[in-house]
């Protein structure tokens, strides 16, 4: 009897565990196999550092971006990669002492790589299709990376959404306009150069993620302050159509002039002029010339890239020009800002809401986060919500409390939910937070 039991008990252990998904760490993508690490939690797996695209490199660079370059063997992702070319944080300054307490890795032209956060069950497991998030960091179109210390998948993939941050062409070698690279590109102007990464990111991620467990049907982008303004840019380009599935606006403005990219009414001209001036007084009068200067050169070379405009290709048309002509993405949008952020834009914000109501059956969600930090009088400042959507409250220096975790829960729910079902409340659930319409300008308050 004894004996029959332990065989029974055998065998419905062996079919459990034939049942259950087997573990892997290893993936193949655009490029070649990767090989990715657990995180401090078991059940996480992180792969870091994934090129998305050709390095941007001498004949490559200011060039669009160019397939990934195959590499030999298994890479194992466990190190994030370089951040663009940047200045850095100046030391001293208030968001030094809050996102950087040490100091910024090497940074490097070589940097078009991507950090992908998934539950360990699901890596090689193309049926589990999960949601996916693609996270643009801010940084005035000139500063920032996917690994800054505030950013982390660990939270978003413990509830079940892959998520996935980015590194992209920064400053003067991501937003860069001359007539030579005009040309060069046969179509559109130049000097969107950090977009067209983006949308490579998302292509990438398109054509990959399943490798991970992901559905490339569920992407939602979402990025913060110049990430949002990239977000705002993504949406209105014809080019992610069929890409995208969701966006998160943070801290980003809605409608009206704030990252507002310019307008289409600008001649291309203006931007190529402008660059070709700047390099004109350089001394570095060819695309040949420009491309063999060193960074330590270029960093000489008088500033004038202020983010993005309309192309004509990409960017056919600025956020404002595109919302009011109803040719925004036609897909659920979550927006708001904070309470001591760059501006009040709750008015710009809710003009947007009500105007998608008008316009599409498709919901927006507008929140407000008021939560006054505590350490200090700098309240509900701009970047304040990123320890709470990332759930990384533990790296800050500021003495968090127990609200703080339990509000940072929250968010987590709620970026998450919607990512997953395009409600902040779970799927099919109506309310607390209400879609905000120009009948009812609902505000979520998070406090």
């Amino acid at each position: 009897m004894k004996n029959t039991k332990l065989v029974l008990l055998c065998v419905v252990a062996s079919m459990m565990m034939a049942c259950a998904p087997k573990l892997t760490d290893t993936v193949t993508v655009e490029g070649g196999m990767l090989r990715g690490v657990l995180t401090d939690n078991p059940e996480v797996m992180v792969f870091k550092g994934v090129p998305y695209a050709a390095a941007p490199v001498g004949d490559l660079r200011w060039a669009l971006p160019k397939p990934v370059i195959p590499w030999e063997g298994v890479k194992v992702a466990d190190t994030f990669g370089a951040p663009s070319v940047q200045r850095g944080r100046q030391a001293g300054s208030f968001y030094y002492k809050e996102f950087q307490p040490e100091p910024l890795p090497p940074t490097s032209e070589d940097c078009l790589f991507l950090n992908v956060w998934a539950p360990a069950k699901t890596v090689g497991h193309p049926e589990a299709k999960l949601p996916v998030a693609m996270w643009i960091h801010g940084g005035a179109y000139s500063g920032g990376c996917g690994n800054d210390v505030a950013f982390d998948g660990e939270a978003w993939a413990t509830r079940g959404v892959i998520l996935v941050t980015i590194n992209y062409r920064l400053g003067q070698l991501g937003f860069f306009s001359h007539p030579e690279l005009t040309a060069e590109n046969g179509y559109g102007g130049s000097g969107n150069q950090g977009i067209y990464d983006q949308l490579a990111a998302i292509k990438w991620i398109y054509n990959n993620i399943e490798a991970f467990g992901g559905d490339p049907k569920q992407i939602t982008i979402m990025g913060q302050s110049a990430g949002a303004g990239s977000v705002k840019t993504l949406a209105a380009s014809p080019l992610t159509k069929g890409l995208v599935s969701k966006a998160i606006i943070q801290s980003g403005g809605g409608l009206g002039e704030f990252l507002s990219g310019g307008n289409s009414s600008t001649p291309l001209s203006t931007y190529d002029e402008r660059g070709k001036k700047m390099m004109d007084d350089a001394g570095l009068y060819t695309l040949a010339d420009m491309r063999k200067a060193s960074l330590e050169d270029l960093a000489k070379v008088r500033s004038g890239m202020g983010g993005t405009h309309p192309d004509g290709y990409l960017i056919p048309k600025s956020f404002d020009e595109a919302a009011y002509a109803g040719q925004l993405l036609d897909i659920p949008y979550m927006i708001g800002s904070n309470g001591d952020d760059m501006g009040d834009m709750r008015g710009a914000i809710s003009a947007f809401c009500a105007l998608r109501s008008t316009q599409s059956k498709e919901p927006v969600y507008h929140y407000f986060f008021d939560r006054k930090l505590p350490g200090d009088d700098s309240g509900a400042f701009h970047s304040a919500e990123l320890w709470y959507m990332f759930h990384t409250l533990g790296r800050s220096w500021r003495p968090m409390t127990e609200h703080d975790y339990e509000l940072s829960d929250k968010m987590m729910d709620y970026w998450t939910n919607f990512v997953k079902f395009g409600n902040p409340n779970g799927n099919g659930v109506a309310g607390p937070w209400k879609n905000s319409t120009a009948d009812d300008p609902y505000i979520e308050e998070l406090k």
